[in-house]
């Protein structure tokens, strides 16, 4: 950590105040902007005016390193500034016409759905395309993975990266993993991320899923505002650390079924308007057969629009991509198979030679076929 970053380095911030943040994970001047006033007077002791004093020190520190943007800019600095905030690539043509270009850095991105519509397949994709160089739409970056449900699979990784012709094992080295047992657990994480996302520098944070440990841990109405209160809480701080660090994040959420809704799709994302109003993005993933269908919800600048997209061993992929390797497996079946599907024919038994009819027996007006008559030159061979 720089010298400049260091928290002692605050005017009016000594050793014991500094000690306590350290304990609670605030490491950095940086850390100090993403917990905030209120929490840091609880870390600390001090009063809530100290606190906010402090804060705003911290800010102000930043903002003259050109780490923070100003308090007043004219929106021209801000489209300036816009136009060099990061991208990273979906790997598709069709996500990234979504995306318009690519995930967006300092930016909270919410992709909701039921299980099985590709949420997590899509979060390992994006593990891998930040680590590109950007000439090839990616950040050259590392990634601090949450994972609550115990479905970050390596070997998946594995395959993603090899489709694109990346290095496995150096794609591997570059994702940390945060395995989450609690939502207790799962914030705790997220507040004593900032020294891991500096040392690592961490380009892509990813919930996966922000709020399933809340949902089964909170149940009945009775601890609804606790749930929201904790909530709320987690999804501020991922979003403050993706605009404070300069990192884009993904949070994963789940679905419940609206039983108030007869028409139309009654699927509704969990969380309420505690995760709504916090995501920048908002997009809803639905399955359609073997294809998938990535809506645009909600979004500052986006159009409201629908694209179809498909999962491969590339993760996720165009539906043409899909459709091309479907097409090639079908024509990869052998000719024997369909040989040993096809009725054999039944097997020719060697002809029997007719011999006379008995003494006073004649052959005219036999019926063909009959017993004793004989067998015509182009009849089939009797069967002995």
């Amino acid at each position: 950590m720089t010298d400049d970053l260091r928290i002692d380095s605050l005017e009016g911030v000594g050793p014991v105040t500094t000690r306590k943040l350290s304990d609670a994970g605030v490491h950095s001047i940086m850390d100090l902007i993403v917990r905030g006033p209120v929490e840091i007077a609880e870390i600390t002791g001090m009063d809530k005016d100290m606190a906010e004093k402090t804060v705003n020190k911290a800010r102000k520190h930043l903002v003259e390193g050109g780490q923070l943007a100003k308090d007043f800019v004219s929106a021209a600095e801000i489209y300036k500034h816009r136009q060099s905030i990061g991208k990273i690539t979906t790997g598709t043509n069709c996500l990234d016409t979504l995306f318009d270009g690519g995930l967006e850095t300092q930016a909270l991105t919410e992709v909701y759905g039921e299980f099985g519509c590709g949420k997590t397949q899509f979060a390992h994709t994006m593990s891998v395309m930040v680590q590109k160089p950007k000439e090839e739409g990616g950040l050259a970056g590392s990634v601090l993975y949450i994972d609550t449900e115990n479905t970050f699979r390596p070997e998946r990784i594995v395959s993603i990266a090899k489709a694109h012709g990346m290095d496995p094992e150096r794609v591997l080295d570059r994702i940390i993993v945060a395995r989450a047992y609690n939502s207790a657990h799962q914030v705790l994480i997220l507040e004593e991320a900032g020294t891991v996302i500096k040392e690592n520098d961490v380009k892509l944070i990813v919930a996966d899923s922000a709020v399933g440990l809340f949902r089964s841990e909170y149940l009945g109405r009775g601890t609804l505002s606790a749930r929201q209160q904790k909530l709320n809480h987690f999804v501020h701080l991922l979003s403050r650390i993706a605009e404070t660090y300069n990192c884009a994040a993904i949070a994963t959420n789940q679905v419940m079924a609206s039983p108030d809704i007869f028409f139309g799709d009654p699927t509704r994302p969990i969380g309420g308007n505690v995760v709504a109003h916090t995501s920048t993005y908002r997009i809803y993933f639905k399955k359609s057969g073997k294809k998938r269908i990535a809506r645009m919800v909600d979004s500052p600048h986006h159009p409201e629009e629908e694209v179809i997209f498909a999962l491969g061993e590339a993760g996720v992929i165009d539906p043409e991509e899909a459709d091309k390797k479907g097409a090639k497996k079908a024509a990869k079946k052998p000719a024997s198979k369909k040989a040993d599907e096809a009725p054999a024919a039944p097997a020719a038994a060697p002809a029997t030679e007719a011999k006379d009819p008995p003494t006073g027996t004649g052959t005219a007006g036999a019926k063909p076929g009959a017993k004793g008559a004989a067998a015509p030159d182009d009849a089939d061979p009797i069967e002995g």
